[in-house]
């Protein structure tokens, strides 16, 4: 027999989801970066096709910007990261658009695609490095493109790595916490050796084009 259309399509395709970024009421810290307790969690959409979970990323945002925390466990490799393959190396990649635009399919001045590294920087090649990448087909880039600058920590664990980041505000062309919180949102956690872990759909969509495609991510108080 076969498969109907419904089967065809995952069935976190179904749905647009939108996720709670609650307030951080800290900021970055040199040494020690942030802290998100459980609360700053973001559910995983892609469980519903059952697909394979290792990552957990919590977000958290005030006027300086949003505040990230990534933990990645089952691994049994040290992270493969190289500053000349971000898209081949173990990493995050995320997609903001600060205007939450879901109904054109090429990218705007206020989509942006921010890829973190837990290693790959330094001259020794052993510090967190972050890039923002154009997005492919975009109608224009971000003001920011090219000037951006982050904060990142990362600690190698026993089986796996965490990732502290901080995107400023100035990093994120549109940025307006105040009358502008909802945010179009994807994320992929890439790993060579435990695969793609993303929010909801995956790389068989052209999620790193198309903002269409994306969830929201809603800026709360509380």
């Amino acid at each position: 027999m076969e498969p109907t259309t419904e089967q065809l399509i995952p069935s976190s395709m179904l749905y647009r989801f939108s996720v709670d970024c609650l307030h951080f009421d800290g900021k970055w810290q040199k040494l020690a970066g942030v802290q998100l307790d459980e609360r700053y969690t973001i559910p995983v959409f892609s469980t519903l096709d059952n697909r394979r979970v290792f990552a957990e990323m919590r977000i958290g945002w005030n006027d300086a910007g949003l505040f990230i925390n990534l933990a990645v466990t089952g691994k049994t490799q040290s992270p493969w990261c190289r500053p000349t393959q971000l898209l081949e190396s173990d990493s995050l990649q995320l997609w903001i658009d600060t205007r939450d635009t879901h109904n054109v399919h090429r990218a705007s001045r206020f989509c942006h695609w921010f890829v973190f590294l837990p290693t790959g920087g330094g001259t020794r090649r052993d510090e967190p490095m972050a890039s923002m990448l154009k997005i492919n087909r975009a109608r224009d880039v971000p003001k920011s493109f090219g000037q951006a600058t982050f904060s990142m920590n990362a600690k190698q664990t026993s089986n796996g790595y965490t990732l502290s980041i901080h995107i400023p505000a100035g990093a994120m062309d549109g940025w307006n916490a105040q009358d502008h919180r909802k945010l179009g949102f994807h994320y992929a956690v890439v790993d060579r050796e435990l695969g793609v872990q993303s929010l909801a759909i995956g790389a068989e969509f052209p999620t790193s084009e198309d903002p269409s495609l994306w969830q929201t991510l809603e800026l709360v108080d509380r």
